[in-house]
């Protein structure tokens, strides 16, 4: 009897999880719908957002480094993720005016709870995060990636995905790409929805 209780409990709750995922994907949803036109300031293109939220979905990431908030469209995409893996995304954004704007965005959404928000440089906080991750979306100071990617590694899983923005529109320094798409410890790809572009490396 006390194990038919149980198993009745653990049914309910199954049932208000997806009850409760349900609800807030919509949510999601309908945030992104309202507003997506809405990203000019310094944000991902929306396919680009897809693209990151699948690939933490698909290999169930559950801890999250963005370099660069902006005003939150990537950390929506990379939040919603999480909260269908159980994770937490850290994000550090170096501006307080979109830093603010994006707590307020992420609030909004319902998404709030999945995100460490981070004020400050991120040349330091970077250095300073213990991780480990298994995710990391790399869109600040391009002049900086490689020094974000010698950072941040260590700290990345094997089998985690070190991701990057601006890779084909010209923004990324090439010695940068190279220097990625040549290193032995990684499998890398570049998706190119956006003119923006996305390289993506699994870390072996």
């Amino acid at each position: 009897m006390q194990r038919f209780f149980i198993l009745v409990m653990v049914s309910f709750s199954s049932i208000a999880l997806g009850q409760g995922n349900a609800i807030l994907d919509e949510k999601v949803e309908k945030f992104l719908h309202d507003h997506r036109d809405e990203w000019h300031d310094l944000n991902v293109p929306f396919v680009d957002g897809q693209t990151l939220h699948d690939l933490i979905v698909k290999n169930k990431y559950t801890s999250a480094l963005e370099i660069g908030t902006s005003t939150g469209h990537s950390t929506i995409w990379l939040a919603w993720a999480m909260s269908k893996t159980g994770g937490k995304v850290t994000t550090v954004e170096l501006d307080e005016k979109r830093h603010n704007q994006a707590i307020k965005n992420l609030t909004e959404a319902g998404l709030i709870k999945y995100v460490d928000a981070r004020l400050g440089n991120a040349h330091e906080i970077v250095k300073e995060l213990a991780g480990p991750f298994d995710f990391v979306f790399s869109d600040a100071d391009k002049n900086w990636y490689k020094q974000y990617f010698l950072d941040v590694t260590p700290k990345l899983k094997t089998g985690g995905c070190y991701t990057t923005h601006n890779v084909i529109d010209g923004n990324s320094p090439k010695d940068y790409l190279e220097f990625v798409q040549s290193n032995p410890g990684f499998q890398t790809t570049i998706d190119k929805k956006s003119r923006a572009g996305i390289m993506i490396s699994y870390k072996k």
